[in-house]
């Protein structure tokens, strides 16, 4: 059977009215009404070291746990602005970022976060990282296979495990109660957290290390109540920091803060658990000391003890 042919003469109540060119919109096609063109403005180009808002491209589990706190920036029009570096370590650098909807300051559409990325192994200053990881296990056979391997599948999955170790430690002891900064949310290699800061003469800064931190006694023992209370809390979760230093927590005024949490081990499945939570001990206590408190780290670790078993 052939196929019948028709023509715009078949039907000429729709038959297109070319009409006048002169009296259609510049750039419109032929026959098109002009109710139905509209112009298109492409949206301006985001500058160097911007992105837009990862938030909703990630796993939700990969996202701050609730309840979120107001200054928390989850709009889709926020654009992600690097504001330079904050601090480089031995597996990580962190940046100052700045999350934000154009054009707007208020609460929960405007802030600042510290970004954390961390290095693959071959650009990774951090020599013990096994002694740590001890205990862990790789959901992923392919991953596992790769890790063995040392392949640069490999050395990005090893980053990506210290990104999500730390993410999970901060969402576990921030659920606890814990004095940790808020967990923003975890992308590949790369920790969104809450920036501790003070206020400075120019608006807000970063909070001090304690190694920095200057007080009388009264401030110096309130941060080691607070210290260990942090501690015993995490010894009855059943973890340690592992690399417990001055160095690794700040004071905003009267609050202490614990940061840098990727190495956090397993008390007990570690089998260097113990050891790592007496070194946390020795390295705080003695800073304690020698500001004039009397404290002593075997104490310190007998007392966690108590709230281990």
């Amino acid at each position: 059977m052939s196929t019948p042919s028709h023509s715009w003469d078949d039907f000429p109540d729709l038959t297109p009215d070319h009409g006048d060119t002169a009296d259609r919109p510049a750039g419109t096609d032929s026959g098109i009404d002009p109710a139905f063109v509209f112009d298109f403005h492409a949206s301006d180009d985001l500058a160097e070291g911007q992105r837009f808002s990862t938030w909703l491209a990630v796993e939700p589990t990969c996202r701050g746990p609730e309840p979120r706190p107001d200054w928390l920036v989850t709009s889709q029009a926020a654009v992600d602005t690097d504001l330079g570096v904050l601090k480089t370590g031995k597996e990580a650098d962190a940046f100052l970022l700045e999350r934000a909807v154009p054009g707007s300051d208020a609460l929960g559409e405007s802030v600042v976060l510290v970004a954390k990325r961390y290095r693959d192994s071959d650009h990774r200053s951090f020599q013990r990282a096994s002694t740590y990881t001890e205990g862990r296990r790789v959901r992923n056979t392919r991953d596992m296979r790769a890790l063995a391997k040392k392949t640069s599948h490999g050395r990005a999955v090893a980053a990506g495990q210290w990104a999500m170790a730390e993410w999970d430690a901060l969402v576990r002891l921030h659920g606890l109660g814990l004095p940790v900064p808020y967990p923003v949310q975890v992308d590949g290699t790369e920790l969104l957290m809450e920036w501790i800061t003070v206020e400075g003469e120019d608006g807000p800064e970063t909070a001090p290390r304690l190694q920095a931190a200057r007080g009388d006694r009264a401030l110096l023992e309130g941060w080691w109540e607070q210290l260990r209370e942090a501690m015993a809390a995490m010894v009855g979760a059943g973890l340690v920091h592992g690399d417990l230093s001055p160095y690794n927590a700040l004071v905003a005024g009267e609050r202490l803060v614990i940061i840098d949490l990727p190495q956090v081990v397993d008390l007990v499945a570690n089998p260097a658990g113990f050891d790592f939570l007496m070194r946390d001990c020795t390295n705080m206590a003695r800073w304690f000391a020698a500001k004039g408190l009397e404290v002593d780290e075997h104490d310190l670790f007998d007392d966690l003890m108590a709230h281990a078993f």
